[in-house]
C-alpha cells in the first residue's frame, strides 16, 4: 500500500505519478468484454464486442476454470458470430467473453520427429516443445511474386511412374487426385522419402484415428526423424481442420526460411476445403456450388499459394496435396479449383487399382508441369513415344476384347500390344519396395529385347 505519511510531504503531481505507478504495478489490468448470447452446435454469438473486433481475431470464453477460444467469423452491429476450436462449445449463455491473442507459433529445428496438433501443441507424449526465437503467424501472405526463385532443380521421388511420367522439382506444387481406397497415402509416403529434401512437414487433416500411428510408425517408419506432423482428426471441430495445413504450411515457412528444401505433404486438401465450408455456413454465407461458399474458393489458392519456392537465397517448399474426389468425380468443384492453381496433378484410377496396379496411376490424365526441366531432350522424345503406345492400346482395348483387330493390320498398334503389359509391369511398385534410382534404365530392363521401343 501508499504510504500515506511520506506522500503528503509530496507536490500533487508527484503524488498522482506516485498512484499511478502503484496501480500499473498491482491492480489487474482493465479489459473490454462482452457477453454469449445465443449458443447453438456449430457456433455461438457475443454481444458487446462487435466494434473492437476484427474478422480472424480470436476470442477468449470463460468456461468454468478454463476459457475457450473461438475464432471471429462474421461481425454486425449487434454481436460477433464466433466459432469455438473445441469440437463442442461449453459456453453457456451470460458467459464473458473478451478479446485473446491472434494464434501464433515459434518452431525450433528441435521439432523434427515430432507431433503437433492445429494449435501447434505436441500430443506425441515426448514431452514440451522447444519454442524458437521468431514467432510466425499462421496466415502468412506467400513471397512475393518477383522475389521469387525459380523453379529448376529435378526431385527424385523413388517412385518409378512419377519420376517417369510426372517427374516433379524443388519448389513445385503437385496435386495427387485419387478416390477413397485406392492407394493415396501409401503414394503419399513413398512420395516422403524424395532426395534431395531436408525437411518433411506433413499435415494429416480429417484422417481416422488409427490410421494416424499407422501412417506415422509404419509407413513412414525411419523417414519420420526428419518429419514433422500436424494432425487433426475427423472427430475434431472443423476450425481444427481447416487451422492444421495452414499449421503445417507455418512451419514450413520456418524451415524455408532457415534454407532447407521442405517438402510439405497434405492429407487432404478436400478435408481442409470442406471445414472451410462448415465455417462459411456457420457464418450465413451462401452456397453456390455443391454446397460449397464463395470464400472457400478464395481460401484454397491463399493456402496453396504460400507452398513453392522462397525468396531468392532462401529454400523452397516442395508441395504435394492430396484432393480426394467425391464419388470418383475429378471435376467436382473443389478439384477443379485446386487442379488449376496446381504446377501439375497425378491421377489414381479405382479401375487401374482393381486391376493389381500400383501406385495406380493414370498417365495418360497425368501431368507435370515442371517436367521439361528434369528432362533431357532425348529423355522427352522417349516418353512421348511410351504416352503415344499406351494411348493407342487403351483407346483399342474394347476392339480388341471383341476380338475386332488382327494382328499385322497396324504395327504401332501392334507394338503398343507387345509393350504396354510390360511398361504396366514395370512401373508397379509398392511401399516397402527399395527406391528407383533411374526409372529410363528400369524401364529398359523391363522391355527386355524390346528395349528399341523406347527409342523408335
Amino acid at each position: 500500500m501508499i504510504d500515506a505519511r511520506s506522500d503528503a510531504a509530496l507536490s500533487p503531481l508527484e503524488r498522482l505519478e506516485r498512484r499511478v505507478a502503484w496501480g500499473v504495478r498491482n491492480l489487474p489490468a482493465a479489459r473490454v468484454s462482452g457477453a454469449i448470447v445465443e449458443v447453438s452446435m456449430s457456433h455461438y454469438r457475443v454481444a458487446g464486442l462487435s466494434r473492437f473486433l476484427k474478422l480472424g481475431e480470436c476470442v477468449g470464453v470463460d468456461v468454468g476454470d478454463r476459457v475457450q477460444i473461438g475464432e471471429v467469423v462474421r461481425i454486425d452491429e449487434a454481436s460477433a458470430t464466433l466459432k469455438p476450436f473445441d469440437a463442442r462449445s461449453d459456453a453457456t449463455i451470460g458467459a464473458r467473453a473478451y478479446r485473446a491473442d491472434n494464434l501464433s507459433l515459434s518452431p525450433h529445428r528441435s521439432w523434427k520427429g515430432r507431433v503437433v496438433d492445429a494449435l501447434g501443441r505436441p500430443i506425441d507424449g515426448a514431452g514440451e516443445l522447444v519454442g524458437g526465437d521468431k514467432s510466425v503467424p499462421l496466415d502468412a501472405a506467400p513471397p512475393p511474386p518477383l522475389s521469387r526463385g525459380r523453379v529448376h532443380a529435378p526431385l527424385r521421388t523413388g517412385v518409378r511412374v512419377v519420376d517417369l511420367f510426372t517427374p516433379l522439382c524443388l519448389g513445385q506444387r503437385v496435386g495427387v487426385f485419387a478416390g477413397s481406397g485406392i492407394g493415396k497415402s501409401s503414394l503419399l509416403a513413398m512420395l516422403a522419402r524424395a532426395t534431395p529434401i531436408d525437411t518433411v512437414v506433413i499435415a494429416l487433416v480429417g484422417e481416422r484415428g488409427r490410421e494416424v500411428r499407422e501412417f506415422l510408425h509404419d509407413t513412414l517408419g525411419e523417414d519420420r526423424a526428419s518429419a514433422v506432423a500436424v494432425v487433426s482428426t475427423g472427430d475434431e471441430s472443423p476450425m481444427m481442420r481447416r487451422l492444421a495445413p495452414k499449421t503445417a504450411m507455418a512451419i514450413a515457412e520456418y524451415f524455408r526460411d532457415q534454407g532447407d528444401s521442405v517438402l510439405l505433404i497434405v492429407d487432404s486438401v478436400t478435408r481442409f476445403a470442406h471445414a472451410a465450408r462448415d465455417v462459411a455456413l456457420a457464418a450465413g454465407e451462401p452456397a453456390v456450388a455443391r454446397g460449397y461458399a464463395p470464400s472457400v474458393f478464395s481460401d484454397l489458392p491463399r493456402l496453396l499459394e504460400r507452398a513453392g519456392p522462397g525468396v531468392e537465397g532462401s529454400g523452397s517448399i516442395t508441395g504435394v496435396f492430396s484432393v480426394l474426389v467425391d464419388g470418383d468425380d475429378h471435376n467436382d468443384p473443389v478439384a477443379d479449383a485446386i487442379r488449376g492453381a496446381l504446377d501439375g496433378h497425378i491421377v489414381l484410377e479405382r479401375a487401374i487399382a482393381d486391376e493389381g496396379r500400383y501406385p495406380a496411376v493414370n498417365v495418360l490424365s497425368s501431368v507435370s508441369r515442371m517436367a521439361h526441366p528434369a528432362w533431357r531432350p532425348e529423355q522427352r522424345k522417349v516418353v512421348a513415344n511410351l504416352r503415344s503406345l499406351i494411348a493407342r492400346y487403351e483407346e483399342t482395348r474394347e476392339l480388341r476384347l471383341m476380338g475386332g483387330y488382327t494382328a499385322g493390320a497396324d504395327s504401332i498398334l501392334d507394338k503398343a500390344i507387345k509393350s504396354v503389359p510390360r511398361i504396366y509391369e514395370a512401373m508397379n511398385q509398392t511401399v516397402d519396395a527399395p527406391r528407383c534410382e533411374d526409372p529410363f534404365i528400369d524401364l529398359a530392363a523391363a522391355l527386355r529385347g524390346d528395349a528399341k521401343t523406347l527409342e523408335s
